[in-house]
């Protein structure tokens, strides 16, 4: 985009010819100007968004800025003929829901895209559902980057926090409730089944696909656990994998109980239970928040989750053995393959 996009040209690129009157294809500047420079809501924090080199923001007395970054590439993160509103949503979604695993308010983003062609009507409806996505959030766009190239988009956002506050991973304390928001393991069933390893029925896929393709950050949430959560990070990888993140950084362990994860209850009707385990303990895609605080605080997390209109459930408890448990409804202690994705595992 603009505010960060060089003058000079790649070495193994001459320079262009000099234009003539031949109607000419959509380039970079017109791609910026007509589909990322939209008109946006007032921002008085903003001094100087898209047209310059850099953006400028005030940040607001008596506030942290907490600042994020998530690349996501077609046939890795995304299929490539996934539809652009879709793919619109979904790479906002994964940004937005690191702000509210911090309890922070997202205010910026920049975005970065390499694209193989400037297509008119897919650009339109990408930009299209972007931009309800960020006035859905009051997200203000400020910059940026493009370039041709395969399918990739890079999003950094920028949230704000009330000064010294923000949710870590650092802080679960042992006999600490863990909490997680929403359903767990839909995005992974949904891919599963595309990829053939399970078959769903036709309602049940369609809304697994729909948790998979738009997640709903959970920003709401996030804000009102500020004064009641220990620790707190958002699950993307996989709930199991996740937790660990928080165990290290707090150095403690956990009992996790399967069971008590909130899923669909037509995936365990229709899958063997050890499938459903994968599925929603290392299943990952979720952008769920994943949560601990002390049993004192159960009435106030559960008044957070109303006043936000998030559903959460207790699903283990932080203890000082160092390790993390699973647990089977019987207390017998459940074994995965793996507890989660690795990029280069």
């Amino acid at each position: 985009m603009q505010t960060m996009v060089s003058g000079s040209l790649p070495i193994n690129q001459t320079p262009p010819a000099m234009p003539n009157t031949a109607p000419k294809a959509l380039g970079e500047f017109d791609f910026i100007r007509r589909y990322l420079a939209a008109e946006q809501p007032a921002d008085p924090e903003l001094l100087l968004g898209i047209g310059d080199d850099a953006a400028i923001v005030r940040p607001r007395p008596g506030h942290d800025l907490c600042f994020s970054s998530d690349m996501l590439l077609a046939g890795r993160h995304f299929f490539p003929d996934v539809a652009p509103a879709d793919l619109a949503h979904k790479i906002l979604a994964v940004n937005i829901s690191d702000m509210a695993a911090m309890g922070a308010r997202p205010r910026w983003v920049m975005l970065s895209a390499a694209l193989p062609e400037l297509n008119p009507s897919w650009l339109e409806v990408f930009s299209g559902s972007l931009f309800a996505m960020l006035r859905q959030y009051g997200i203000t766009l400020i910059g940026g980057d493009t370039t041709k190239g395969d399918l990739v988009f890079n999003v950094s956002i920028t949230g704000e926090l009330p000064a010294g506050l923000g949710l870590r991973r650092s802080g679960a304390q042992n006999g600490d409730d863990i909490w997680v928001s929403g359903q767990i393991g839909l995005a992974a069933a949904a891919l599963h089944h595309i990829w053939q390893n399970i078959r769903l029925p036709e309602n049940l896929f369609a809304q697994c696909e729909a948790a998979r393709l738009r997640p709903t950050p959970r920003v709401s949430l996030g804000q009102a656990l500020l004064p009641v959560a220990t620790a707190a990070q958002d699950i993307s990888d996989g709930l199991a994998q996740d937790l660990g993140h928080i165990l290290r950084a707090s150095n403690v362990g956990a009992e996790l109980y399967a069971n008590l994860v909130p899923t669909v209850p037509e995936l365990r009707q229709c899958l063997p239970a050890q499938t459903v385990y994968e599925l929603t303990l290392a299943g990952g895609d979720d952008y769920e928040l994943l949560f601990t605080a002390p049993p004192q605080a159960r009435p106030a997390v559960l008044a957070a989750a109303d006043s936000s209109r998030t559903p959460v459930a207790r699903i283990g408890r932080i203890n000082d053995t160092g390790y993390l448990k699973l647990l089977r409804t019987n207390g017998s202690e459940l074994h995965l393959s793996q507890l989660g994705f690795d990029h280069f595992g």
